[in-house]
């Protein structure tokens, strides 16, 4: 089972070089079994006019005492760089580990809109059936196990277990376990996954899961994949303590996994879902905030454990370091992609098509890629007063929208996620060919056609 390339099918990303002359891959190198994931890979940076190497600047937070037009115009124009956050993971980094990334920079005016780009569809054009298909019955087992461990221990929540893990979800993150787990598997000559591999997928889907009931208490959401919310059908207590069951009970499964090497890369994890919300939360309206970090709270909040299961898998398939770290290049690559073109999707896809009200991301005060990339366009300063209004006036808020995909806000960010698939695809070069590495090939291809 083979999937097309899905950098050079019909996904444009404009400007975006993936190739070089003579069709020769640009793409980069995963990282040495030495060195720490991330850490000194080029990022590609965002400059308004020219392009050029230079070290991260340091960045200065809060707002500057200077007249306010004089702010906004500095609010606006201010550099903004693209990087994905380095992780440490279960490593020290040593002292002299001080080396700052520098990136490819590239210009927001090389990014053409194309009408056609910019209305997104439901259809796409890698079927997930054909991807989970390696994974098949490892899913269908788990999906059972699941509804069990909540139902099974406390059945008041039931219904509630019923509600959060049958909402229509596709369980992507165990799904990339259990094929990081077959294509890790098939490098070390081994035949099957262990116990430790089917019950980190279960860790997994818990940990999301618990993580996305307790974004809805937050966010006083109500719907949710087209479906009321645990809060809005069973009330905010069960919610937290539905939240709270399943993380504590994740925590229990992960201790019995006894590897401590596992249970720190996924015991991380839990912290950066709490920092990631905490950082999101200090910058609600917030017009200064970077693409630093913006993806700095992308990485916390979803690429952080879709990278650390990843290299867990490889952990219990008894790779090498090079392979583990490899594994989780992958997932942190490609949970940016994923997160960048659910924000995205937030301005081009219909209430019906989200299953949640389309612009929610903006209405809350959550600034993604697609604002800040728009509010260095020529409609940058009208935008900036809707925000800093907070859309009090009827229709501030579709005047928005429109403002992020005139200004070219969704092209931009549709190049910035089209590089980190790039990385994502690159980070499998290690791995022997397999069923379970095609799927993985493919899982990249599937995150980006979701916009068409």
């Amino acid at each position: 089972m083979a999937f097309r390339n899905p950098i050079r099918g019909r996904i444009r990303c404009r400007g975006l070089r993936t190739a070089g002359a003579g069709g020769t891959s640009r793409l980069p190198t995963h990282p040495s079994a030495g060195s720490l994931p991330g850490r000194n890979v080029k990022r590609p940076q965002l400059f308004n006019n020219h392009l050029l190497h230079e070290q991260r600047p340091q960045v200065t937070h809060g707002r500057t005492s200077e007249p306010k037009e004089q702010q906004r115009f500095s609010r606006v124009a201010a550099p903004l760089q693209v990087y994905a956050p380095s992780r440490e993971d279960t490593e020290v980094a040593s002292s002299n580990d001080s080396a700052e990334s520098s990136g490819d920079q590239y210009d927001i005016g090389s990014v053409a809109i194309d009408p056609s780009e910019d209305s997104a569809s439901t259809s796409s054009s890698v079927s997930t059936t054909q991807i989970l298909a390696p994974v098949k019955a490892d899913m269908e087992a788990m999906n059972a196990n699941l509804r069990s461990i909540v139902g099974g221990r406390h059945p008041l929540l039931v219904q509630a277990a019923d509600q959060i893990f049958g909402a229509g979800g596709k369980k992507l993150r165990p799904a990339i376990v259990f094929l990081a787990a077959r294509a890790t598997c098939a490098c070390t000559a081994r035949t099957d996954l262990t116990q430790q591999h089917r019950r980190l997928a279960e860790i997994v889907e818990m940990i999301h899961t618990a993580s996305l009931v307790h974004d809805d208490v937050l966010d006083e959401s109500s719907v949710r994949r087209g479906a009321p919310t645990v809060n809005k059908k069973f009330g905010t207590k069960v919610a937290v303590l539905v939240g709270d069951f399943l993380f504590a009970q994740s925590s229990w499964f992960l201790a019995q996994l006894d590897n401590l090497e596992v249970i720190k890369l996924i015991s991380q994890v839990i912290a950066d879902f709490a920092n990631g919300e905490i950082s999101q939360q200090q910058k609600v309206f917030d017009s200064s905030i970077t693409l630093d970090e913006y993806m700095d709270k992308n990485f916390y909040k979803t690429a952080s454990l879709i990278a650390a299961s990843c290299k867990s898998a490889a952990v219990f398939s008894g790779c090498s370091q090079d392979i583990k770290d490899s594994m989780f290049e992958y997932g942190r690559h490609l949970g940016l992609a994923f997160q960048i073109i659910d924000d995205i999707l937030d301005f081009t896809q219909t209430a019906e098509q989200l299953g949640k009200p389309q612009g929610q991301d903006l209405a809350s005060g959550n600034l993604t890629a697609p604002v800040l990339f728009a509010l260095q366009s020529k409609c940058g300063s009208e935008l900036l007063d809707l925000i800093d209004s907070e859309f009090v006036e009827e229709g501030d808020l579709q005047r928005a929208i429109d403002l992020v995909r005139e200004g070219g806000g969704v092209a931009a960010a549709k190049q910035l996620a089209c590089e980190e698939a790039d990385k994502a695809l690159a980070s499998l070069s290690c791995l022997d060919e397999s069923e379970a590495k095609q799927s993985m090939e493919g899982m990249v291809s599937y995150v980006l056609d979701r916009l068409y």
